[in-house]
């Protein structure tokens, strides 16, 4: 017997194409532009530009401590995830003990259930690779504000220079959250496979689907120049 069927090599490859496909389309498609995370980035460089203009940067240094705050409690909860994918792999035979008591036909196999949970956890770690590296450049992103010359030197070289990096920086860091979070999202429809390849495509079709819509058809997205 196979570790998986035809019908989960079709889900698991749509899942994979999925993801891909969204990512080229919010990260390096002509389109690109018009997302709500484009929107945001020139937000970020309007701060930055602002920042330049102020001497008293006291609000800006909290907001980027309220950043890093939120990416600190993603990657913990990843590493809380990924301690819970591991534990699936490691008591498969009490978890599939007790998945035969539940009222739906998960009929799967001790390797097949080990395959899915090593799968979750690879998706896991790569979430907290990425919130943990996102981490680290918002604090480059802090050292960077700091190094922006007085409000007084904002027309200089230097000045335009250093309020580059911190652009760049910030940027950088936000995408590599919004790649944590990617991973954390479509991880919902990877959950699926643990039930059946249908619900596994069904629900990776419905998590690329919302995610698109909110990067593209975001309400108040006019509102922020998108």
């Amino acid at each position: 017997m196979p570790i998986v069927e035809p019908l989960d090599w079709i889900a698991l490859a749509v899942f994979v194409a999925s993801w891909t496909a969204y990512g080229w389309l919010v990260d390096f498609s002509p389109w690109r532009e018009k997302t709500l995370t484009a929107a945001m980035n020139r937000q970020r460089r309007l701060w930055m530009e602002m920042l330049a203009k102020r001497d008293l940067r006291i609000i800006d240094t909290s907001i980027v401590a309220g950043l890093q705050n939120g990416t600190a409690f993603f990657a913990s909860t990843s590493l809380l995830a990924i301690g819970a994918a591991f534990a699936i792999l490691t008591t498969s035979d009490q978890v599939l003990l007790a998945v035969e008591q539940l009222p739906l036909p998960l009929n799967t196999s001790r390797s097949e259930w080990e395959t899915k949970a090593i799968g979750l956890l690879a998706i896991y770690a790569y979430a907290f690779f990425k919130f943990g590296w996102s981490y680290r450049l918002f604090n480059y992103t802090s050292i960077l504000i700091g190094a922006v010359p007085f409000a007084a030197e904002r027309e200089s070289e230097a000045s335009r220079v250093a309020v580059e990096r911190a652009v760049h920086m910030n940027v950088l860091a936000a995408h590599h959250f919004s790649l944590g979070q990617r991973a954390f999202f479509f991880s919902v429809g990877f959950l699926g496979w643990f039930a059946s390849a249908w619900l596994f495509l069904a629900v990776t079709l419905v998590v690329v689907l919302s995610l698109a819509r909110r990067q593209f058809a975001f309400p108040k997205l006019a509102l922020l120049g998108g």
